[in-house]
């Protein structure tokens, strides 16, 4: 099997990462080169199983017991052995002690034992033994993927993604696949007629784009006339202008926040445009803060505080979970440990914020960062400056501070945590980033560059790093010092706050109680029975590329992503092309996962958090023998187990700039022809000179909706 027939096997699998690092993925990205109408058809087809022949489930709940050991990230107390040597070669080794599988039968033990080290032969052995037609392999073995897709998803991010050195090979997979299902279900061949009953099917029943396409258009009519009757103008110089990321729950806050004072707020990808990564000096953790499409090129050291008690509490967990999970000693844990843990529960449980702060105390919590300056050449930093200044439009008019604002989430007992992080910096919070970028432009040599490059920054102007925390929407500012014009911005953010936990409390609960909002939404924040601490990015429908003062006097409702883009600085089209090639493709996966992920939570989704199982500290599962679920939960997108709060809507992008640079910029990008061509996402081009707003057709081809 070469190269070419193994990568068009597993195209229809898109990948799944880890929890620690959640990012959002199209489910049918491997059928975005499709029209949209013919993915979902094949998408339904190839995931939306209503019924699998009986011996393909036990051939599934075999594979993923072996999965399950072989990944496992330290949750099991006993390791799978040979997990080194590889996928294929660790099982080809221990599967002839697993009597499930070949049932003490002298001839399948003989042939288990006669299997060849290489995966690729063993394949073609099995697809002999099961009369597999030559010419239908490759649907075959992409059906062996599709049957299990959850699991077939996370070893394509680790084998295609990760950026991770592994033994693993996707070729490993199939060939355990093969196996298992030579054993168990010999007449497996029948799988391609299911897969073609499947798909007639698919055909036959009414598609949800007719539903997806009456809620876009009672939505998208009505804000591209609120949005071509804006009057785009220059604003003055502000107190304060603050820089915060793309994401939907960002532009409510900052809503608020100009609402209080003399603010200008900007929109920029959550990373900054910095591709760091961060090494916690407490703990030697690392991880990529940047979006997945780059590779991180400099490795940010931090500094925790409360060193000695991060200690002490990651030396008791680890002899608590070393006794809890071995065979002798549990029963002795619960009687000498059950006081203390009830106790510990009922705090939890009775007063989540005085737990939180108890905590708190011991926790690792960021004091300081290593000059970022010591590892990141002085070359790279004049690029990153430049590049992020222009292209969120911040050339001239700099205010006396600029804060950059990354964000994060806080969160209890919330296995899905990461989803609700930063998107641009690989399901972390981004304060990191923005701190770095504050670092870089305080710096008088980068402000010499600058300034030959066009871009003056007054010497009165302070760059500063933040945290905007999307759960309570608290925002912390790093480094900033005392002063009087800090201190009433500190207010004002605080003030913004409010007023954002109190329209936030509407959504979350039917009976807000204003004068107690911020109280309860920072509650939610620190429940570990909460299973809905805030609504993350429902709701999300349009992208919008623009100047502030396009959507500034508008009530967006959280739904759109917003990146601050001038066109009169961008006559090359070059920021535009950035913008369009890697914030708006990770929006619209991130739209994607929200739309699939409520059209059918099952296939596409994560179910519901009240059943979940934890596998290998990598992933959900439902009950203990599922697929690994690789979208959202339940509750992440539903206000009921029967009532959608996410309403299914592709991406719509909304460009303010000459028709003819976009135009150029589509024709140079086959990723903006697959996206738009095929109708994932909706593009619209809003004409500075004259307001019009013009659709792109599917062939490319514009027309006029209104002027």
């Amino acid at each position: 099997m070469n190269h070419t027939a193994c990568a068009d096997i597993w195209q229809p699998i898109a990948p799944f990462w880890p929890l620690k690092s959640l990012i959002a993925v199209n489910p049918l990205q491997g059928f975005e080169d499709l029209p949209i109408e013919e993915a979902l058809v094949k998408g339904s087809a190839s995931f939306q199983h209503t019924f699998l022949p009986k011996p393909m489930e036990a051939v599934n709940r075999e594979t993923i017991k072996w999965l399950q050991a072989y990944f496992d990230q330290s949750q099991a107390t006993i390791q799978m052995p040979l997990r080194e040597e590889g996928l294929y070669s660790a099982w080809r080794q221990l599967a002839l002690y697993d009597t499930h599988l070949h049932g003490n039968d002298p001839q399948k033990i003989a042939w288990l034992n006669a299997l060849s080290p290489s995966a690729e032969v063993t394949v073609n052995e099995c697809l002999t033994r099961l009369n597999i037609p030559k010419e239908s392999v490759n649907e075959f073995l992409t059906l062996l993927l599709t049957t299990l897709p959850g699991w077939a998803s996370y070893i394509k991010y680790l084998t295609q993604w990760s950026g991770q050195s592994t033994p693993l090979k996707e070729i490993d997979y199939l060939a355990i696949r093969a196996v298992m299902t030579t054993l168990l279900y010999p007449d497996a061949v029948e799988l391609l007629t299911y897969h073609t009953k499947a798909l007639k099917a698919s055909q036959s029943k009414e598609s949800p784009l007719v539903k997806i396409e009456r809620s876009e258009k009672m939505y998208r009519f009505s804000l591209l006339k609120k949005l071509a009757a804006q009057k785009v103008e220059p604003p003055p110089t502000p107190a304060a202008q603050f820089a915060f990321c793309i994401d939907v729950r960002s532009e409510p806050f900052r809503r608020a926040l100009e609402a209080t004072g003399d603010y200008e707020t900007f929109g920029f990808a959550g990373f900054f445009g910095v591709p760091a990564q961060f090494t916690n000096t407490t703990t030697g953790d690392s991880h990529p803060s940047c979006p997945v499409l780059l590779k991180p090129k400099h490795d940010v050291k931090a500094c925790y505080s409360h060193k000695k008690g991060h200690e002490v509490l990651t030396g008791l967990k680890r002899l608590y979970q070393s006794v809890k999970y071995t065979f002798t000693t549990p029963f002795a844990v619960a009687e000498s440990l059950g006081m203390a843990s009830g106790a510990w529960i009922g705090v939890r449980t009775l007063s989540p914020s005085f737990a939180h702060k108890l905590k708190k105390r011991f926790a690792q919590k960021p004091l300081a960062m290593h000059s970022a300056l010591d590892s990141i050449p002085f070359a790279n930093q004049c690029t990153y400056a430049e590049n992020a200044l222009r292209l969120m439009g911040l050339t001239h008019n700099f205010a006396p501070y600029v804060i950059f604002c990354g964000h994060g989430s806080c969160t209890q007992n919330n296995a899905f945590a990461s989803s609700l992080d930063c998107g641009a910096c690989g399901g972390h919070e981004g304060s990191g980033n923005a701190r770095v970028l504050a670092q870089i432009l305080n710096q008088p040599k980068v402000r010499e560059h600058l300034a030959k490059r066009g871009i003056a920054i007054p010497e009165t102007t302070r760059f500063m790093g933040g945290k905007h925390n999307t759960t309570t929407d608290e925002v912390t500012l790093f480094n900033g010092g005392e002063s009087k014009a800090l201190t009433q911005i500190k207010r004002d953010l605080n003030s913004a706050r409010y007023e954002n936990c109190r329209v936030r409390q509407g959504k979350m609960d039917k009976s807000p109680l204003p004068a107690s909002a911020k109280e309860h939404v920072a509650r939610r924040s620190q429940d570990w029975a909460q299973t809905r601490p805030e609504w993350g990015l429902a709701k999300n429908a349009a992208f919008v590329i623009g100047p502030r003062s396009l959507t500034k006097k508008l009530d967006l409702d959280g739904r759109c992503f917003l990146h601050s883009y001038e066109p009169d600085q961008d006559s090359d089209g070059k920021s535009l092309e950035t913008i369009l090639t890697a914030p708006m493709v990770v929006a619209q996966w991130i739209n994607t996962q929200y739309l699939f992920s409520t059209l059918d939570n099952i296939a596409y989704g994560g179910g519901s958090k009240i059943t979940k199982n934890i596998t290998g500290k990598i992933g959900v599962m439902q009950g203990n023998a599922s697929d690994l679920m690789t979208g959202l939960p339940l509750q992440s997108v539903y206000a009921s187990d029967q009532k959608p709060y996410h309403e299914p809507q592709r991406l719509m992008t909304v460009v303010y700039a000459p028709k003819e640079r976009i135009d150029a910029i589509v024709k140079q990008q086959p990723v903006l022809q697959k996206l738009f061509g095929n109708g994932w996402v909706q593009l619209v081009c809003l004409e500075p000179k004259t307001q019009k707003v013009h659709i792109l057709q599917r062939d490319f081809s514009w027309k006029v909706m209104f002027t």
